[in-house]
């Protein structure tokens, strides 16, 4: 008995010696609280587009310590552009109770504004936040929302630009944009102010659903020397396929804001990388997490535009792309 006492006392030294000699990291790692991200998508959870910007995130996020399983929970909704989808999902978020939401695109961010004022937000792929009014001002966004714009509306102008230059004789350019969102008219503004040093007149196109593009792509590619100009919005998005379809069915060049439209098949993108938001919003989320508010976190801009040209696309066109603009291309997809 009294040998048994005594191997007893000795596992249970020799146990907790064990357990006090633990590394400190070890013990922290079953103590470190989970903190939750509600993210709601801009696209369809099976588009092309969506592994690389979740990859993307989740990589930034884990480049800062954060695991997912481990210290980090993600749930994801997918808006695909519909509001009231958005609206639905922005709700469900919410009943989640995350620290932090990840919002793709104006209308995520507007079902989200809707719907509290108080749950940090780091949106991407915005145009212009302030004219929406999801921010006060770039640099004091106020709030609850911050994050990383699109890019600014003078780019519109750059695809006028490339429109002509690849089309000289190019007199009439329909301009795709969502009507429903400020970033839509002021896109369309900045086109039809600079039409005429181009000598070009200006058709607005609205977006709103697979039948009124068919119908207005239609009716435009009746008349000769016409072209298109696809600009930013998650419509356009999901609609992608469908417009670079119809231009190609109606032989019209075109000029897309963002590079998925060229590698799936469209003539010419310019715009900003697609993918560097998600990165980068992953510090911003880092940020909050670690007690930061987002109204001290000032929206930045891109830090890079790419110009994509798909010569697969300009042969069946009859198009013969000036050496120039093959020149100043980052991505030549033969």
């Amino acid at each position: 008995m009294a040998s048994y006492i005594g191997r007893r006392k000795f596992l249970a030294t020799l146990l907790g010696s064990a357990a006090a000699a633990w590394p400190l990291t070890a013990r922290a790692q079953q103590t470190e609280r989970m903190r939750r991200i509600g993210a709601l998508m801009s696209l369809t959870a099976d588009d092309p587009e969506v592994p690389a910007r979740i990859a993307a995130f989740a990589q930034g996020l884990a480049d800062l310590g954060w695991t997912i399983g481990r210290n980090l929970q993600i749930d994801y909704r997918w808006g695909a552009g519909d509001a009231d989808h958005s609206r639905r999902y922005a709700a469900e978020l919410l009943a989640l109770v995350p620290d932090v939401i990840l919002a793709v695109a104006s209308p995520a961010v507007a079902a989200l504004q809707q719907t509290t004022r108080t749950v940090p937000i780091v949106f991407v792929n915005i145009v212009d936040p302030v004219g929406a009014g999801f921010v006060d001002s770039l640099a004091q966004p106020g709030g609850n929302l911050t994050g990383f714009i699109s890019f600014e509306y003078v780019i519109s102008a750059k695809w006028l630009e490339l429109l002509k230059d690849i089309s000289p004789e190019l007199k009439r350019v329909a301009v795709l944009r969502d009507a429903a969102i400020a970033t839509g008219i002021g896109q369309l503004a900045v086109i039809q102010a600079a039409a005429p040093s181009f000598g070009v007149e200006v058709r607005p196109v609205s977006v709103r659903d697979a039948d009124e593009i068919e119908r207005a792509v239609t009716a435009f590619a009746r008349s000769s020397n016409g072209g298109l100009i696809v600009t930013a919005s998650t419509l356009a998005a999901v609609h992608r396929k469908l417009i670079i379809a119809l231009a190609a069915r109606h032989r019209l060049p075109a000029v897309y804001s963002v590079r998925y439209h060229a590698t799936s098949g469209g003539l010419i993108s310019y715009g900003p990388d697609t993918i560097d938001p998600f990165r980068r919003a992953a510090a911003y989320v880092d940020r909050i997490l670690k007690g930061e508010k987002p109204a001290d976190l000032p929206v930045q801009a891109p830090t890079k535009y790419e110009l994509v040209i798909n010569l697969k696309t300009a042969k069946p066109l009859g198009l013969d792309l000036p050496a120039s603009v093959l020149a100043r291309a980052d991505e030549v997809i033969e």
